[in-house]
């Protein structure tokens, strides 16, 4: 494995080492103000899932088997574009940016930023990572698993209680 691929991993490792901080302070701050909690059951999938994708990019990177010699330029452009993309959806939500699904009664449904152009760019930034990283790292195989993993958990559970939750919002600030 060469350094850039170990930077990249390191990078995108604390990177959402801080994003975990950053959800759980927004957490602690909105269940203080009130917030719900919805679809707690389904969160634990998320999390075993984000931390198998790191282990696959290691073991298959470590295997041998897919030596990636020098940077794809437009790969790690994807990669970049992901990254400032994902940091407006945190900045864009402020307090309101967590991992969780967590309504606050009386608050205002968020629709700046990327949240202005479509309704879930978080999820659509994630996807695309979990494609663009292991193939920007020499891990097709990962490249294929875990973004059908995570369409398959979004669709399963994440959106209906997302949707839910964001209804509730509504009749809630309607009401």
């Amino acid at each position: 494995m060469t350094i850039w691929i170990g930077v990249i991993l390191g990078v995108v490792v604390c990177q959402r080492l801080i994003e975990l901080v950053i959800a759980r302070k927004n957490e602690a701050w909105m269940l203080r103000q009130g917030g719900i909690e919805r679809g707690a059951e389904h969160y634990k999938w998320f999390i075993m899932v984000h931390v198998l994708f790191f282990i696959s990019i290691f073991v298959e990177c470590f295997s041998g088997n897919n030596p990636v010699e020098s940077i794809n330029y437009f790969l790690f452009s994807v990669f970049i574009l992901t990254q400032l993309a994902r940091i407006w959806c945190i900045t864009s939500l402020g307090k309101f940016w967590n991992t969780k699904v967590i309504i606050l009664p009386g608050a205002t449904l968020r629709t700046t930023g990327p949240y202005n152009y479509i309704k879930h760019p978080n999820y659509v930034i994630v996807g695309i990572e979990l494609f663009v990283i292991p193939l920007l790292v020499g891990a097709p195989i990962t490249a294929i698993i875990f973004p059908l993993l995570h369409i398959f958990l979004l669709i399963r559970w994440r959106l209906p209680v997302e949707e839910k939750a964001l209804a509730d919002i509504r009749s809630m600030t309607k009401g």
